[in-house]
């Protein structure tokens, strides 16, 4: 068995302490939120996709804060952190352009599959190039240190794509601005029954 099928059969029911298994939780959520959204109709549909883009909103925030910093100090860190922000700016920015469709339009399913390659092959070079050298670089200490840095920053993280703002000191600067901004635009959705 590879080290990352080890990861990923290991980390099925881990707790949330370690960042590595926190992390392939959530990308075991965004798996399974893609087959919600794609699979229901209507306002379910429209629900879950909500859920989803907030899910990667938060989830991305936080790696570009705790997580990418962390492994651009590994040995051939800089390159695999520099390869997996332009893949999140890809994937942001296609987000950004189907958050803006209904989901009952005919180009939402497409383009939600162009997301889904996006950000599936994504969270496989994370595993692959990142969290598998995370696990081998610090030990369970500071991993639950990082996991616990992780939530604090989804706690704070916006709701919604921000294309361009994949660094750790973008996101502590406009952070903030953005997910007050998108939190009303949430309350303001949530208000019209549109959310």
């Amino acid at each position: 068995m590879s080290e990352i099928q080890t990861l990923q059969a290991g980390d099925d029911h881990a707790p949330d302490n370690d960042v590595v298994a926190l992390l392939m939780r959530q990308h075991g959520d965004i798996r399974n939120l893609f087959d919600e959204v794609e699979a229901a109709n209507g306002e379910e549909r429209r629900d879950a996709f909500h859920r989803l883009v907030r899910l990667l909103a938060v989830h991305e925030t936080a790696e570009e804060e705790v997580v990418h910093p962390f492994a651009r100090s590994i040995p051939g860190g800089e390159q695999v952190v520099d390869d997996r922000l332009a893949e999140e700016k890809a994937a942001k920015e296609t987000l950004a352009a189907l958050d803006d469709l209904d989901t009952d339009d005919p180009k939402f399913i497409p383009r939600l599959m162009k997301l889904r390659t996006e950000v599936q092959e994504h969270a496989r070079a994370e595993e692959r190039y990142e969290f598998v050298h995370i696990r081998r670089s610090t030990d369970a200490t500071n991993r639950a240190a990082m996991a616990r840095a992780v939530r604090a920053a989804e706690a704070m993280a916006p709701t919604r794509p921000h294309p361009g703002v994949e660094s750790g000191m973008a996101n502590i600067a406009l952070g903030p601005v953005a997910a007050l901004m998108d939190r009303t635009k949430d309350a303001v959705r949530n208000a019209m029954g549109k959310g």
